[in-house]
């Protein structure tokens, strides 16, 4: 499988609390719900295609007592995503948790790099992390991620946790799909290309040469 993360963010790439003012205000954040004013139907479809290539859904511990508090409770037939959500198969790392509530779960335990390889190297389409930032984060500059898809929205907030905060590892990624929805969201898709490349700059020298 690939591992794909898939994570909201301003522009000035906070990521923290979405969807509502509630969602997360650790170290006093309050700000949340900054995505919910630009849902669309174009953004709505396009996410409902994203999960639609999932075979399997990983978390991290603090994401995933919360989807899994919240999703099962999500029973309306008509809801674009509950039942894909919930059907499908769910890993959380996680040293601490002794099992998971929202079934079908898997625990996975150790170095979370390492756990997460043995799940990639089995048959099925994407392995898509939702949330979880740190996650991503430590799965990104281990090699493990193979795509970043990003719904970037237009809104400085100036506060909260960033997406790719310092430390992560250079990492190069290069751009396969973008498309604009009518309320302002930019939906960017990259594949994860290895190490970033870098280059000196010399400013009008360089570019005139």
């Amino acid at each position: 499988m690939k591992v794909v993360i898939t994570a909201f963010v301003t522009l000035d790439g906070v990521s923290q609390g979405p969807g509502s003012s509630t969602e997360d205000t650790s170290d006093g954040f309050g700000r949340g719900g900054w995505f919910v004013p630009h849902l669309d139907q174009a953004f709505v479809q396009r996410a409902v295609d994203w999960l639609g290539l999932a075979d399997g859904l990983l978390f991290g511990r603090r994401t995933y007592t919360s989807f899994a508090r919240d999703w099962p409770a999500v029973t309306d037939p008509d809801d674009p995503f509950a039942e894909r959500m919930n059907s499908l198969p769910k890993y959380v790392v996680s040293n601490t948790l002794e099992a998971g509530s929202w079934a079908p779960t898997t625990v996975l335990r150790g170095d979370p790099a390492t756990a997460v390889r043995e799940v990639k190297a089995r048959p099925g389409r994407e392995l898509q992390i939702h949330g979880s930032a740190r996650l991503g984060n430590a799965l990104l500059s281990a090699g493990v991620v193979d795509a970043v898809r990003l719904v970037v929205t237009p809104t400085v907030l100036g506060a909260g946790r960033l997406q790719f905060p310092h430390p992560v590892s250079a990492t190069g990624l290069r751009l396969i799909e973008h498309e604009a929805t009518p309320s302002g969201l930019v939906l960017l898709e990259y594949d994860v290309i290895g190490e970033a490349a870098v280059d000196d700059y010399d400013g009008v020298t360089n570019l005139a040469s």
